[in-house]
């Protein structure tokens, strides 16, 4: 399905026809459809909602670069098209930094009744100085190679250069949404943990290299009522490499019981 909101056309679907309603914030890079094995979970007793961020899946992309306050101030707007007074949010990755800012604002338009935090970003680390040396080696020849002299002489081996830089998701991304992820990662939100109220589940993969299991350990220590659930020998995909131990996590959290 699609509607409109603030301008900008949004795919989203929704399953489940329960009383209460969950909606799931999806990782950078993916698709609603990613996330139905978490709707399936539960929305026995929940109406789920999914849904493509601006410049995700099949969704608009911004018009300019967002931040994740923009991102988390679309999400009101959402709420609000689609009536949504109280829901439960669910959060993987990218999607985790929304709600960590959601949580942490003193008023919203609707009211979270509790939180999944699933291979949620939202730490940065701290560099070491081998990283520091790396970063501002990377920053002087960059430098060099936006002169117009050089890309003149050497066209094909700076476009060669450019092309290898940064991550696989920001190698993947339009212009925009480069402007979006490069803002998000090098936000820290810990300082905002503690404001988060909702009772909290945290569900990690130990191998997780994305947001590593150690990101997990600080939400875990600066959410006051959160909890831990690690899936053993899953990377940030937790949910998709043990669905069946994911399934049982979330319907015993959810208190969905095998005759439901």
């Amino acid at each position: 399905m699609n509607i409109e909101v603030d301008g900008y056309n949004i795919c989203y679907k929704i399953t489940g026809e329960g009383d209460e309603t969950a909606v799931v914030l999806q990782g950078w890079g993916t698709d609603l459809g990613v996330y139905d094995s978490i709707a399936s979970a539960i929305n026995e007793k929940y109406k789920v909602v999914q849904f493509d961020f601006p410049g995700f899946g099949g969704s608009d992309e911004p018009h300019e670069a967002w931040n994740v306050d923009a991102y988390a101030d679309f999400f009101c707007k959402f709420t609000q098209a689609l009536n949504i007074k109280k829901a439960t949010l669910i959060g993987h990755s990218y999607g985790g930094r929304v709600i960590i800012k959601l949580a942490s604002r003193d008023s919203l338009p609707f009211e979270i009744n509790n939180i999944v935090l699933i291979d949620s970003a939202g730490i940065v680390p701290e560099k070491t100085e081998a990283q520091k040396r790396k970063i501002k080696r990377y920053k002087i020849l960059k430098s060099f190679l936006n002169l117009k002299v050089i890309y003149a002489l050497f066209p094909e081996l700076v476009d060669d250069w450019k092309s290898r830089q940064g991550s696989a998701d920001y190698r993947n991304a339009t212009p925009v949404m480069r402007q979006c992820l490069v803002m998000a990662v090098n936000e820290d939100l810990r300082h905002l943990l503690p404001k988060i109220k909702q009772d909290t589940l945290l569900i990690w993969g130990d191998k997780d290299t994305a947001t590593p299991i150690s990101d997990a350990k600080i939400m875990e220590e600066m959410i006051p009522n959160s909890g831990l659930a690690v899936l053993e020998g899953t990377g940030h995909f937790s949910f998709l490499e043990q669905p069946l131990v994911f399934r049982n996590i979330m319907r015993a959290y959810f208190q969905i019981g095998a005759g439901q």
